[in-house]
């Protein structure tokens, strides 16, 4: 199949959260599987040039309608780690991509508005003609819209894949993202059937405006895809998504395990696999080395992620204290995305600056976070919702035992080694809890600290259990092939 994906982000050239993993690895895996992919995103001012090889003009004349004239754009080509990107940059006073930033303008939704727009029409305009268009959260959710209402007699049988990472941030517009893009009627499009929200009667939502016209609408974990239609997850979404049930799945993430395995991880130290597991007793004294913490007869808790409301802050500041109050060490690497929750870490740091059982890391490191998960004994992942979550994965695969909270993707990859009757007692990997209080935490952290100290052989045995499960591409690029290859061979006919 020749499949092209239209996206905001595509690690490690645009990166600024999960996103962009996922349209990377996935890509790297459809080509794996012999499939031709292409991607299509914005030429941002701040973007990673020095992971692009041979950029170069593809197409220099693209001109976009936009309102009722025309903008024009340059098309550039290169390879992103092996990936064929092209990357669109409009020459417009409005300088849509020369902001210094990816995300966080005033004018978001009509900036993203924009990319959709000339997407398609370089598409259109360049002769391509993918069997499937694969478009990923808000900033493309026009993408379907418009391929359906003004593109499909120029464009043909193209089928669309829409793919929603965050139901949380939505992209909310007036009818001025009509007129510029061209979809124009107004009393058509502000139905609740189409593109109106669901709460704002006066708002347009594109990420519904996705759901509704894709051809197949996924999510980032099957447990997620229920949370989304059946609880608040969804912010206001569960309707439509019960409508359009009958296309409507979670697919699990993956993780490139050319970049994330302990085997091959140019990042630690010392090399190991699950047969032999002396390497990550190494990468722990390393780490140790390297935080300056006492090397003593304690097991490592770590956390690696943002700080913020829905990683359940409050539950990670609560684990610092109680490891260290229970004969463990702790250690934190991440960034705050609040002002409040920021300056309150930065006191605790101050605080617990010589502990010599605590390290506090705050901001990204990409280095380090390899040898965290390298030489952890146990990651937490305390989540309030978690679509996915890599942190887990990439925990298991280096033997690093998570402890989560049952929300989300969790749900899907992580089973209690104590509870969990869905699964045989030799394929449990981790524990898991279910409230967010502070009880339900202590609980589930010392069910595991017991066991890495009273019974350090089933700990182990724990770890080797949870290495063994593979939460590559693989799984993930056969569900979505199989996808790709239902959905082109359907009428292109949308239900509306």
């Amino acid at each position: 199949m020749y499949i092209v994906q239209i996206a905001s982000e595509c690690a490690p050239v645009i990166k600024a959260g999960g996103l962009g993993d996922v349209v990377y690895g996935l890509s790297r895996e459809l080509e794996t599987r012999g499939h031709c992919v292409e991607l299509i995103l914005p030429k941002y001012d701040c973007m990673r040039y020095d992971h692009i090889w041979g950029l170069h003009d593809a197409y220099r004349d693209l001109w976009v309608p936009w309102y009722g004239g025309t903008i024009h754009c340059s098309v550039y080509c290169g390879w992103v780690h092996g990936q064929l990107c092209f990357f669109i940059e409009p020459h417009s006073r409005d300088d849509f991509f020369n902001r210094g930033c990816y995300y966080g303008c005033h004018d978001d939704t009509m900036r993203f508005a924009f990319f959709s727009k000339a997407a398609l029409e370089f598409l259109q305009q360049s002769n391509k003609r993918p069997d499937v268009i694969h478009c990923h959260d808000w900033q493309t959710g026009l993408v379907p819209v418009m391929l359906f209402e003004n593109y499909k007699y120029e464009m043909g049988l193209q089928r669309v894949c829409y793919t929603i990472h965050n139901f949380k941030h939505q992209g909310f517009a007036g009818n001025e993202i009509l007129w510029a893009t061209g979809l124009n009627n107004e009393p058509y499009y502000f139905q609740p059937d189409r593109l109106q929200d669901n709460f704002n009667p006066f708002a347009l939502n594109l990420m519904k405006g996705g759901i509704v016209y894709a051809n197949a609408v996924t999510t980032v974990s099957p447990h997620h895809a229920w949370e989304a239609r059946h609880t608040e997850v969804g912010s206001g979404l569960g309707h439509t998504l019960h409508m359009h049930q009958d296309k409507f799945t979670g697919i699990l993430n993956g993780i490139d395990l050319d970049f994330w395995s302990p085997e091959v991880d140019r990042y630690i130290p010392h090399h190991y696999t699950q047969d032999n597991l002396e390497g990550k007793a190494q990468n722990k004294k390393a780490l140790r080395d390297r935080l300056l913490l006492q090397d003593v007869d304690k097991p490592i808790i770590a956390y690696i992620g943002r700080l913020d409301a829905q990683k359940g802050v409050h539950l990670v500041h609560h684990a610092i204290y109680h490891a260290i109050d229970n004969g463990a060490q702790f250690v934190l690497l991440g960034s705050a995305t609040e002002a409040g929750i920021n300056a309150h870490f930065q006191h605790e740091k101050r605080f617990l600056n010589d502990h010599p059982d605590v390290h506090l890391e705050l901001g990204f490191n990409e280095e380090l976070s390899h040898l965290i998960y390298a030489g952890a004994d146990m990651i937490l992942v305390p989540s309030n919702y978690e679509p996915c979550g890599l942190t887990q994965m990439i925990g298991l695969k280096y033997g690093t035992v998570p402890i989560v909270r049952s929300v989300g993707g969790l749900v899907n990859t992580v089973f209690d080694r104590d509870y969990d009757s869905n699964h045989l007692p030799e394929t449990r990997n981790g524990y898991v809890f279910y409230d967010s209080d502070y009880q339900a935490l202590e609980s589930t952290m010392n069910r595991a600290l017991s066991l890495w100290r009273d019974y350090p052989k089933e700990f182990q045995q724990l770890v080797k259990q949870g290495m063994e499960y593979d939460y590559s591409w693989n799984h993930p690029g056969k569900d979505y092939i199989e996808i790709y290859d239902r959905i082109r061979h359907k009428p292109a006919a949308v239900a509306l």
